[in-house]
């Protein structure tokens, strides 16, 4: 299992693995991985009945910038996708009671 993380997923600047590091992170601090992580679910984490939606960037990228990035989250209302049925929702809303940046 190292092997292949190292292999796979050691460079956490990349977009995908610097989320999911960060996920990881704050549910590590708040004690709620209790749960397995659903991948492009409406949030992240559930801390105390609490829906959190953790987003993270960084200002160098791992591919070859000639500046750093500007940092900026969208917290907008949209539909939440139903992995059960396969559908999104109807009504647009926002489907997290916290939202947490998190930039490296």
């Amino acid at each position: 299992m190292l092997d292949f993380w190292q292999w796979g997923f050691s460079k956490i600047l990349t977009n995908n693995l610097r989320g999911i590091f960060a996920e990881f992170l704050i549910g590590t601090a708040l004690g709620c991985l209790n749960q397995l992580r659903v991948e492009w679910d409406a949030f992240d984490l559930v801390y105390k009945g609490m829906k959190i939606e953790v987003k993270s960037s960084a200002y160098i990228q791992a591919w070859h910038k000639e500046k750093y990035s500007n940092i900026s989250f969208s917290i907008g209302a949209k539909k939440e996708y139903d992995y059960e049925t396969n559908k999104y929702s109807p009504t647009v809303k926002r489907n997290a009671d916290i939202y947490m940046s998190f930039v490296y």
